[in-house]
């Protein structure tokens, strides 16, 4: 292709895509923060799935590193009124949560007395 074709299809491209966003922030199922995208299907499912449908979507499960992105996660715990799967897990010292690659956790924004392990940390 030529560059003004080149430079054409690449325009419509960026046009299709704003539009797609443009819809799925209508139907509260993408928002960003910190130039990262953040995305549900609105579908319930269990951790495991959760995991396999991130990474089948090309992304992962969310992991909030800072109050933007947690507010971000927040948005859609929120908007379906219900919870949202985290990707980290309880370290082997009980009351501990590290990330699923077994790194620490590098922010937090627990409830008071959380977490508790009764699944509403």
């Amino acid at each position: 292709l030529m560059n003004n074709e080149v430079g054409d299809v690449i325009r419509q491209l960026e046009y299709r895509i704003s539009r797609l966003e443009g819809v799925l922030r209508l139907e509260k199922m993408i928002t960003e923060s910190g130039g990262k995208i953040f995305s549900t299907n609105g579908k319930r499912a269990n951790f495991d799935t959760t995991i396999k449908n991130c990474k089948e979507a090309g992304g992962s499960i969310a992991t909030p590193r800072n109050p933007g992105e947690n507010d971000a996660i927040l948005y859609f715990v929120k908007s379906s009124n219900t919870y949202a799967y985290l990707g980290m897990k309880e370290s082997i010292i009980p009351g501990k949560f590290q990330f699923l690659d077994d790194t620490q956790l590098s922010y937090t924004n627990w409830h008071l007395n959380e977490p508790s392990g009764k699944g509403e940390e």
